[in-house]
Order: C-alpha cells, then structure tokens, then sequence
C-alpha cells in the first residue's frame, strides 16, 4: 500500500532534521556551546589565539579541535563573518516538549515570546538575549516562517541560544490556543492599537503572558490579531515611528517583567 504524500513529506522532513547541522562562530557563541552538556559537537576549528581564550571550555567538551591559520580560516562559514578564530559545527538544540518549555521551571509567573514571521536572524538573536536577560520562558517561532538556528543567530544571541528555548511549532495560533488553554494571556504588539502594554498587563494582573511580536513592516498577520487576547502597543513620547521588533521585544518583556 502506498504511503499519503503527507506520511511522506513528514519522514522526509524527521530525516532532513537529523542530519542538518550548524556552525556557529565567535568567542561567546562557541564557548557556550563547548560548555552546555546539552549540545551535540561535531569539529571545533580555532586558531591559537582562540584556543588559548576557550582553553578552558575545549577541556570541559573533551574534544579535540583542529588548529588554523587565521589567514586562511577553513570552516564552510561566510568569509564576512567576524568569527574571532573560533568555529564550531553541531546539532540544533532539542528543547523538548512545548508545554513544559513554555511553563518554566523556576516558579515564577512565566512569560513567553511568540515570533509571527521575524526572518531576521540578528533580530531573533537580539530578541533571545532579552528574553534571557528578563527571565522569559521560552520564545516561540514557527518552523518555516521563522529565522532558524544559525551561527549568526547564535552570535547575535551572545550565548543565550544554549540558554533560552528557542522552540519551533508548525502553526502559530494553535500554538497560542495551546497557551490559552493552559492560563495565558496573549497578548499581541501592534503600533495602531488603542490600549497600552502596561495598561493590560495592570488587568490582568495573576496571569502568565504571551507576547506575540509581528514582522518588521508588515506587522502580525490577520489570524494572529484575531488569536489574541487584546492588542497593545509600546506608548512613545514622540511621533518618530516605531522601535525595531528586538527593540520592542525587549522593552514588552521589561514591561512585564516590572508586573509579574
């Protein structure tokens, strides 16, 4: 019996997964990972002035790496990128079930990150240290609308990757039903809407929050406005225009943050 095309597409898509890898670069980004025991390493490449900085994280990986020559640096990397003598290829994280990502584990009131369409790699990189730095639970993209994990990702994330659940779903707003149903507010930043973040967050005092943050320029889509608890907006004291989504996202996590 022929399989559905879908049973297809889906074993296709389990097999891409487990033999993509990413090479991530930079002192802070390769030293984190070398140091989360989480983390599947796969070949280290430093120069020496490299390896002497990470001395101590290449000891606590066990491996081996392979010495270069910073003038002609041999990782399949862009030659552009300011990599400090330090690459390293792995695994992408496996952060495990959603659920008991998005819940936390700290006993705090949780608060998550949702992505709608932000492809930007150094805004979701950004937008992961501040979710870090500010005690978020997880920030949230989708599998193909999403930046995905990369080692300029990594790099503008300063470490936090190996730290903050960066979770891919395949559907955004049955992922933002999912947290409905487990207690969550969600919460949509929007320019043009009417009630502010604090004033929302001050309503709803004893629940955890979702804040959901569209693409630059066009903004949350339709069905994600219509997924959402409220829309609310960043109050500025200007009419200069509108901070960018890493921006944004950080400023809404202070925000909750200062209530929750």
């Amino acid at each position: 019996m022929k399989k559905p095309k879908w049973v297809v597409k889906k074993e296709q898509d389990k097999r891409q997964a487990a033999s993509e890898t990413v090479w991530l670069f930079g002192i802070h980004a390769v030293r984190d990972a070398l140091m989360n025991p989480d983390r599947v390493r796969l070949r280290l490449i430093v120069t020496k002035n490299a390896s002497d900085k990470l001395a101590d994280a290449i000891a606590t990986s066990g491996m081996t790496p392979e010495m270069a020559d910073p003038r002609s640096f041999p990782a399949p990397i862009d030659p552009n990128s300011v990599h400090q003598g330090a690459a390293l290829e792995v695994k992408p994280l496996n952060w495990g079930d959603f659920a008991s990502r998005v819940i936390g584990g700290e006993g705090k009131m949780p608060v998550v990150v949702l992505l709608d369409r932000v492809t930007d790699p150094h805004n979701v990189g950004a937008i992961l240290r501040s979710a870090e730095v500010f005690g978020a639970s997880a920030v949230v993209g989708t599998k193909h609308g999403s930046a995905p994990e990369t080692g300029a990702l990594a790099k503008t994330a300063s470490g936090a990757l190996e730290r903050q659940p960066y979770l891919r779903v395949r559907n955004l707003a049955e992922s933002m039903e999912e947290l409905r149903k487990m207690g969550f507010v969600v919460l949509g930043m929007d320019g043009e809407a009417t009630e502010t973040i604090e004033g929302a967050l001050a309503a709803r005092p004893d629940r955890p929050v979702a804040l959901v943050m569209g693409a630059e320029g066009p903004g949350l889509r339709e069905k994600t406005k219509a997924t959402c608890d409220a829309l609310v907006k960043i109050p500025f004291a200007r009419d200069f225009g509108s901070l960018n989504v890493s921006n944004a996202a950080a400023v809404a996590l202070y925000a909750t943050r200062l209530t929750r």
